[in-house]
């Protein structure tokens, strides 16, 4: 198997787990504030991959280090929007919404690096986009903007911010560490966490919660080992072999995964206008990718080979 091909299926089981966690943190923010969740999910990942990357993070340059803070201020800023979303809607709209963030990579090359846009991904664009309203807009239309969940608006932005993740872990892993940025973006994601729970409940925004449970512990290790410290280092190894395009294509399963896991554990169903938004969404994602240009990568190793402690 080649490699691309290997970072491919390692990249759909890391895709399957991110579905899965949509339910999970939804259910945890029942023991837990937003950002007292992020703070302790992401510090138990940051911790655990100091220990995987070890060598890297001794050895990082401030090249490195300012790549790593750059990947994990949007990092932060995608799950800060996300989560806070999850409060006010379902796992599985968001999950859809979210999704929507792999049509705005290609959009956001071409704004702000003047990056050639095949018109695949301007029509993906906005099959997406009517799909995002569907699933978001009550009946009505427009004139009932302002009975849109505040849930699915956060989402809408926290995809925006996710879209930035994926450039831009693509363009650093060209020329920086697997393991430091790996363990970078996790750190700063932590460390922002830790420093917005104090100001958010100072501000009243959102008042500091943490009810310790059986059930709380395993979402945390689930979505911090397992979905954040191992999923995002799988997901750094395998963009050093797939392009932001093919990453893209492959988010598109991340929805499909969240809304099966929701339907079973939280019995949660979509409605006939937010299954058509749904499948919208869906096939903006492919014709984008699909009718975009070629993935440039091929069945070769980048500039960075993997630390000798990186798990094979």
């Amino acid at each position: 198997m080649s490699k691309r091909a290997q970072a491919a299926l390692a990249f759909v089981l890391v895709i399957m787990l991110w579905g899965a966690t949509f339910v999970v943190v939804k259910e945890a923010f029942a023991r837990a504030s937003v950002f007292v969740f992020m703070a302790i999910r992401f510090g138990m990942a940051a911790l655990v991959m100091a220990v995987m990357y070890r060598r890297a993070v001794g050895g990082m340059s401030r090249q490195e280090v300012r790549a790593g803070l750059e990947i994990g201020l949007f990092l932060f800023a995608g799950y800060a929007f996300q989560n806070s979303g999850l409060l006010f809607t379902t796992a599985s709209k968001s999950a859809f919404i979210t999704g929507s963030a792999v049509v705005l990579v290609p959009v956001a090359l071409y704004a702000f690096w003047r990056q050639r846009v095949h018109s695949g991904a301007w029509w993906g664009a906005l099959a997406a986009l009517a799909g995002v309203f569907l699933v978001s807009v009550p009946p009505g239309g427009l004139g009932n903007l302002g009975e849109t969940n505040p849930g699915d608006l956060l989402t809408m932005v926290g995809a925006a911010m996710f879209a930035m993740h994926i450039i831009l872990i693509a363009r650093h892993t060209e020329v920086h560490s697997v393991g430091a940025l790996s363990f970078l973006q996790v750190a700063t994601t932590a460390a922002f966490a830790a420093l917005a729970t104090p100001l958010f409940h100072i501000a009243g925004w959102e008042p500091a919660r943490l009810h310790w449970s059986p059930g709380l512990v395993a979402a945390l290790i689930v979505t911090g080992v397992f979905g954040t410290a191992v999923a995002f280092s799988v997901q750094v190894w395998s963009q050093k072999y797939l392009s932001a395009t093919h990453t893209g294509l492959l988010l598109t399963l991340e929805p499909v995964f969240a809304a099966i896991t929701s339907y079973i554990v939280l019995q949660e169903r979509l409605g006939g206008r937010a299954l058509l938004g749904a499948a919208l969404i869906l096939v903006g994602i492919l014709v984008a990718e699909l009718k975009g240009p070629a993935p440039a990568a091929v069945d070769a190793p980048g500039p960075v080979t993997p630390p000798a402690d990186f798990p094979s």
